[in-house]
């Protein structure tokens, strides 16, 4: 099995080796990663200026590393058509921040699986809250018996998986909804600030991403890139000539 293990936290990450010394009992791992941390990118690509991609040292002599001066989905991007490589799964993670709820749309993390995902290529995303990496990393074994005990990759091929901290069992859930929002703090000069402020009050929904991970499981989530309502599209597709 060949995995591309990417991130949106940069080839800076402290999880990232640890994440593909473990991906290696899977098979033979390349680590692509945005040069700079992309937090918040989402699924944005680069179509318009040429952009660095370089091999990098790395802590394990048996994996290849490159970093990519540009977006997670364009780390996937370029593996598979810049590279022309084939990868069986795509790995990306572990992120510094639970990705649940509203945030799956924003997070890079997610737009690196959903960018494998429209090439056809499983893919899982991880992440943890912050402080949690050794968490995290210990429980991955956990998840990775808990996806081959219900054959997961065999009913759905994109996943979203989230690690709280002192993590209770595992969960299967839905994406949930905005649990949060930014308050925009005037910096002076016209400049503001986005600060987070947590609105979650606590539900025992434990089938909602949200509910799940803020409430100590790991939640795991099936998901997919398309974004056409289907049942709204049956019910009118009669409407065409």
């Amino acid at each position: 099995m060949k995995i591309l293990l990417t991130n949106d936290d940069s080839i800076s990450s402290e999880v990232l080796l640890p994440l593909a010394k473990w991906a290696k009992q899977f098979g033979e791992v390349t680590v692509v990663v945005p040069k700079y941390e992309q937090s918040g990118k989402s699924h944005c690509i680069e179509i318009k200026k040429a952009f660095e991609v370089k091999q990098v040292p790395f802590g394990d002599p048996e994996i290849k590393a490159y970093t990519v001066d540009s977006s997670p989905a364009d780390c996937v991007r370029f593996a598979v058509e810049g590279m022309k490589e084939h990868f069986d799964l795509v790995l990306s993670g572990i992120n510094r921040g639970l990705n649940v709820g509203i945030d799956i749309l924003y997070s890079g993390t997610l737009g690196a699986v959903f960018e494998a995902s429209a090439f056809g290529i499983p893919a899982v995303a991880i992440s943890t809250q912050r402080g949690g990496f050794d968490e995290a990393l210990e429980a991955l074994d956990e998840v990775k018996g808990f996806f081959i005990r219900h054959d997961l990759m065999k009913k759905g091929s994109l996943y979203n998986v989230n690690i709280p901290l002192h993590h209770k069992d595992i969960r299967i859930t839905r994406m949930g909804d905005r649990y949060a929002v930014d308050e925009f703090l005037p910096q002076g000069d016209n400049m503001f600030l986005p600060t987070y402020k947590n609105l979650w009050a606590g539900d025992d929904d434990y089938s909602v991403d949200v509910n799940a991970a803020l409430s100590g499981y790991i939640s795991v989530s099936p998901l997919v890139w398309g974004r056409t309502d289907l049942a709204v599209f049956e019910e009118l597709k009669g409407l065409n000539p």
